[in-house]
């Protein structure tokens, strides 16, 4: 197998350009004062690249797909995998095949792939034997490697002490003992349960200390790349999420940044790289609602948080999960497709390189970005359950056709060909949809 460094030459330029000298400020993206009434972009306005791993998932050993979806799978457009997943790695120890499976699986998706080594119960010899296995022995190069999944829950699923003291030596030694083996490689941390906006809003320990300042402070010299996890709609067994309550949630994705970005700065002089690591809208096994994971809502809800962690220049998103079987969180369920899935095939026609967009509309919002080829491609998402009919302006151009890409109740990320645009710039938006416009030069 060739190395991911040759599989994915941008990964290091990516790497640099998010993780600038400490003298540099941090690169949250402004988002514009919106023009009233209007949706409006300008292309001459670069913001900068658009990560190609902000289109990622979660998988393991408890998520294989299934043969016949393979096909599916391959088409999804998933560009980054978590593994193994979840709370599986800290209950059991990766064995050297499964390194092999994943990696081959990895290649067939032409994604990137993270590995989590164990934490609870692990060593920092068995971290280090994995990575000298993966990286010189097998020659895999594999790039992200993070330490153990939700910390912060550790106490209350085992009922021993575990606070923030604890974590930050054991995930100190285990970082250091693979660094040892592999110099090289990206230390991805501390893997937080339910990120928040705000210093009232994120975990603390049993002590009342915030896991998140801690870490900082004693590993931010060691982590390269600062990761989180969002579940943003938790309910009780029987209460159902409403489509209000997932609507309005998509404006909370662009404040989870801005103030992790700088707490990250504050603590360490550094705008160190953002990964949210496990994303879903529940953490439940919920499904078949109007609004739970497996939902069509859930999908167009999914587009709009992507575009705003795409706006804010975050690295890698690894949605969770690939495949799952007993619940409505996987993209594949058995030997169904749920609409979450068609978002990244969306997102796959998408440019990457972030140019300035601004939505003036209620409920409505729009991403811009061009290819490299210089093509224009705009994301308009119409959140509300009505059809909407809004205008777009476009500095220093008026677009008469686009190729348009439709995800809505009828058409599953569809390309309805070049269609043609009303003089007037107005674009009809049917109900609780994304779509995206690709405008040729």
């Amino acid at each position: 197998m060739k190395s991911r460094l040759a599989l994915f030459p941008s990964l290091l330029v990516l790497l640099a350009a998010c993780n600038p000298s400490p003298t540099s400020l941090p690169t949250s993206t402004v988002v514009p004062t919106p023009m009233p009434g209007v949706l409006y972009v300008d292309p001459g306005r670069e913001l900068g690249e658009i990560s190609p791993y902000l289109y990622g998932s979660n998988y393991g050993p408890m998520h294989a797909v299934p043969m016949e979806m393979m096909p599916v799978a391959l088409d999804a457009g998933v560009t980054a995998l978590r593994f193994p997943g979840g709370a599986w790695g800290d209950v059991v120890d990766i064995q050297f095949f499964q390194v092999d499976q994943f990696l081959s699986f990895c290649e067939q998706m032409n994604a990137i792939p993270t590995i989590s080594v164990r934490l609870l119960g692990g060593t920092p010899e068995a971290a280090a034997e994995l990575v000298r296995y993966t990286n010189l022995e097998k020659d895999y190069g594999v790039v992200f490697w993070s330490i153990g999944n939700e910390p912060t829950l550790y106490e209350s699923q085992t009922g021993e002490p575990y606070d923030t003291l604890r974590f930050n030596r054991e995930w100190r030694s285990i970082a250091e003992a693979m660094l040892a083996v592999d110099p090289d490689i990206q230390i991805m941390g501390p893997e937080l349960h339910q990120w928040g906006t705000s210093p009232d809003t994120t975990p603390k320990d049993s002590a009342g200390r915030d896991w998140m300042t801690e870490f900082l402070i004693a590993n931010g010299d060691l982590v390269d790349v600062v990761t989180v996890h969002r579940y943003p709609l938790y309910r009780a067994a029987g209460q159902a999420v409403t489509f209000e309550e997932l609507r309005l949630n998509t404006r909370e994705w662009t404040d989870l940044v801005t103030y992790l970005r700088g707490l990250i700065w504050e603590l360490t002089g550094r705008d160190l790289p953002i990964a949210f690591t496990e994303v879903n809208s529940s953490p439940t096994g919920v499904m078949g609602g109007d609004t739970t994971p497996d939902s069509f809502y859930n999908a167009i809800w999914y587009a709009d948080v992507l575009g705003q962690l795409g706006q804010q220049r975050v690295l890698m998103v690894n949605q969770w999960v690939l495949s799952q079987r007993s619940t409505g969180l996987g993209l594949i369920y058995g030997n169904q497709v749920r609409p979450t899935l068609y978002v990244f095939q969306l997102y796959s026609h998408f440019g990457s390189r972030l140019v300035q967009a601004s939505s003036g509309i209620s409920d409505v919002t729009v991403y811009a970005a061009l290819r490299n080829d210089g093509t224009l491609t705009i994301m308009v998402i119409n959140l509300t359950d009505r059809e909407q009919s809004v205008p777009l302006r476009v500095a220093g151009r008026t677009p008469v056709e686009a190729e348009v890409w439709l995800l809505d109740a009828s058409h599953n990320a569809e390309g309805l060909g070049l269609q043609p645009l009303p003089a007037d710039g107005t674009l009809i938006l049917p109900p609780q949809s994304a779509t995206l416009f690709v405008f040729e030069e």
